[in-house]
C-alpha cells in the first residue's frame, strides 16, 4: 500500500443538503491511515452521504473533504480508493460480465491508453486468490451469491492497489455466515494496512469489529473507540430513544 502522510480522510465544517434539506451539518471528522471506522445512525441520518462525500462522488455545500491530502472531488488517482456502495448485489444481476472481467476494471484508472499487461494479469490474479474467489473467475457475476459478489468488488479495489475501503451496508441481503467470513476478510486487510470506513446498521458488528465509530444523525454525536462509545449515551441521542448495543463475543 502507498504510504500516507497526512489523513486518509478529512471531513472539515462539511455541510450537504439535497436541495431544502440538510442531511450532514458541521461535521469535522479525521479518518487516519490504517484505520477501521464504522459510521453507524439511524435510516435518513446521512451516512451514505457522508461515505460519497469521502470518495468524491458529491461535493459539499460548505467546508472541505480531503482525501490522502487531496481534496476529494479532484483525486488524480482513481485507484487509491475502492467504493462497494449498498446495491452492488441488485445491480450487478443483469451483468453479462464474469468476476474476472468485474475485478480488472480495477486495473483501468491507472492504464490511460496503456495496454492491459502481465502486470496487470498478476495483480487480478492475486486479488481474486486474497479473497477466495479465485475459482470464480469465469462465473458470471450475475450469477454468484450476494457473499461472492461482495468479495468480487472488494477484489476489484485489491487490483486496483487501494489504500481505502469505502463500503455501505455491503452484507445486506447476505447469510449469517458469509457475513461474518466477509467481516474476518475486512479486518485481514485493515491488518495489512488498508483503511476501511463502512456504513453498516448491525451496532453490533461495528462494536465488534471497527477500531473507532462515528454516530452520525445530521451531526455527529460521537467519534472515537467502540468501548467508549458504549459507556456514553450519543447512541440514544443520535436515535432519539434508548438505543442497546449488543456486541457479539467471537473466540
Amino acid at each position: 500500500m502507498s504510504d500516507a502522510r497526512g489523513p486518509a480522510v478529512a471531513f472539515e465544517d462539511v455541510t450537504f443538503a439535497y436541495g431544502e434539506r440538510p442531511v450532514v451539518e458541521d461535521v469535522s471528522l479525521t479518518v487516519d491511515p490504517g484505520a477501521f471506522l464504522g459510521l453507524v445512525g439511524p435510516n435518513g441520518s446521512g451516512k451514505t452521504t457522508l461515505l460519497k462525500l469521502a470518495i468524491g462522488l458529491i461535493r459539499p455545500d460548505g467546508g472541505s473533504v480531503t482525501v490522502f491530502d487531496e481534496p476529494a472531488h479532484r483525486r488524480r488517482d482513481g485507484r487509491r480508493v475502492g467504493y462497494v456502495p449498498q446495491d452492488v448485489g441488485g445491480a450487478s444481476d443483469g451483468m453479462p460480465i464474469t468476476v474476472a472481467e468485474v475485478v480488472r476494471m480495477g486495473r483501468y484508472p491507472g492504464r490511460l491508453y496503456r495496454r492491459f499487461g502481465a502486470d496487470d494479469r498478476r495483480a487480478v490474479a492475486a486479488a481474486m486468490d486474497r479473497v477466495g474467489i479465485a475459482d470464480l473467475a469465469d462465473r458470471r457475476v450475475g450469477r454468484l451469491s450476494g457473499g461472492q459478489r461482495q468479495r468480487a468488488f472488494i477484489a476489484r479495489a485489491l487490483a486496483a492497489e487501494a489504500d481505502l475501503l469505502a463500503l455501505d451496508e455491503p452484507t445486506v441481503g447476505v447469510d449469517a455466515e458469509s457475513r461474518e467470513a466477509f467481516y474476518e476478510l475486512l479486518g485481514e486487510l485493515n491488518a495489512e494496512g488498508i483503511t476501511v470506513v463502512l456504513v453498516e446498521h448491525d451496532i453490533g458488528v461495528v462494536t465488534t469489529h471497527a477500531s473507532e465509530i462515528a454516530c452520525l444523525n445530521r451531526e455527529l454525536f460521537f467519534h472515537g473507540d467502540p468501548d467508549s462509545f458504549v459507556e456514553t449515551d450519543a447512541l440514544a441521542a443520535a436515535y432519539g430513544d434508548a438505543h442497546h448495543v449488543v456486541a457479539h463475543d467471537h473466540p
